[in-house]
């Protein structure tokens, strides 16, 4: 399909997330006309973007391009902030800590390595220093790591609303709580979006951003993506002063090995707590359940890791649903066998800190731009790799 772009071209966004709240504002400034349809409201409450929290770090082990994706996304979150008049974004740095000395070829040592290349200044911390400047950590337990100021967490749900009116604002149409969705194939050409109860809407693209909802949507890419279930617990401990900047920054707790993160406590004195670890292959659409059991696995993590958040109250729980790659890398490509269909999918987990780059690298995609980060998304055979292997070092 030549994509030749003139102000007359349409495009229709399936999903409202950072995927297409980015690449509706993107492409509506580059002269589209561009409507946005979502199954629910925006935020989604069901959506992996819609949280309370995600975070923003540049490390990543000595992985060229998402690293400086992220040093780049942390820019712009800070011009978003000004922008906005709020900050959404919160730098108060990431620290990461490790039961073992750092060693080569593992997450923690090869990102301190290949940052302080990039010229960044790290923290070196060892158990001395975490006793003496983040005293909710066991310092018996954690012996090795580094804290790096540029990084920090951002408030995840209220970014998506802001887009959605920057969306509104720029003259996108967003038409929300669509019953069932889905994209219009005829023959092999996508030709639009449908609803369930009779509605459709015709374009000259379609742009599938629909997070754990695309393999359901078009089952011919269930082969290389599949909607994973992660846990999140949100604990509220009595006194949060602890648990919150310069003391508990954003951490990750042998996240190389095990794939526990989390975040300080926010205005609301909840510890958002969460493991990025290889979860539950589910159907998007169905009830949202804890394993049997996961509480007192949390427990456990944290009366070894801060003693003094183990007993603290549990607030709420939520069940994230990442939309896995078997190689862990976004999916953004036009669909070879299906003209007019575009697909911006396969966050596995780490997608929302680059919320602020998505827009140009999406937007790129479409109108077959050349883009270097782009390269990395592109359709592909599936391989060897798997989904669980690449996220330990994302």
């Amino acid at each position: 399909m030549n994509m030749n772009v003139s102000k007359s071209s349409s495009l229709l966004i399936l999903g409202g997330g950072c995927f297409g709240l980015t690449a509706a504002l993107e492409l509506r400034a580059r002269g589209w006309q561009v409507t946005l349809i979502d199954q629910g409201p925006l935020p989604y409450p069901d959506a992996a973007s819609t949280d309370i929290s995600k975070v923003v770090r540049m490390d990543y082990a000595q992985d060229e391009q998402h690293t400086a994706m992220g040093e780049c996304s942390i820019q712009r979150w800070r011009e978003w902030n000004a922008r906005w008049g709020e900050e959404l974004y919160h730098e108060v740095g990431f620290l990461i800590m490790s039961r073992y000395p750092l060693q080569m070829n593992g997450f923690e040592h090869d990102s301190h390595a290949f940052l302080t290349q990039r010229g960044h200044r790290l923290r070196p911390t060892s158990d001395e220093v975490l006793k003496e400047k983040h005293p909710a950590w066991n310092h018996t337990v954690y012996k090795d790591g580094y804290f790096n100021p540029i990084g920090g967490w951002v408030e995840s749900g209220r970014v998506i609303a802001r887009l959605a009116a920057d969306a509104r604002a720029a003259g996108i149409i967003v038409i929300e709580n669509v019953p069932q969705p889905r994209p219009i194939v005829e023959g092999a050409c996508c030709t639009g979006i449908a609803s369930s109860n009779g509605q459709s809407w015709q374009a000259d693209a379609v742009l599938v951003a629909a997070g754990a909802w695309t393999p359901t949507l078009l089952p011919h890419l269930q082969d290389v993506m599949w909607a994973t279930a992660q846990t999140v617990f949100h604990f509220q401990p009595q006194d949060p002063l602890p648990f919150t900047p310069p003391q508990f920054p954003v951490w990750g707790a042998d996240i190389g090995r095990t794939g526990w993160y989390g975040f300080p406590a926010n205005a609301a004195g909840l510890v958002k707590v969460a493991n990025h670890g290889p979860g539950r292959r589910v159907n998007a659409s169905d009830p949202r359940t804890l394993p049997a059991g996961e509480e007192v696995r949390y427990r456990a993590f944290l009366r070894e890791t801060f003693p003094t958040l183990a007993d603290a109250p549990l607030h709420s729980t939520r069940v994230c649903l990442y939309c896995d790659t078997f190689d862990g890398a976004f999916w953004i490509d036009h669909d070879p066998a299906h003209p007019g269909l575009i697909i911006a999918a396969g966050d596995s987990g780490h997608a929302f800190k680059f919320t602020p780059v998505l827009g140009e690298i999406i937007a790129d995609v479409v109108e077959r731009k050349a883009n270097p980060w782009a390269e990395r998304y592109r359709w592909r055979e599936k391989t060897a790799a798997n989904s669980d292997g690449a996220r330990a070092s994302t």
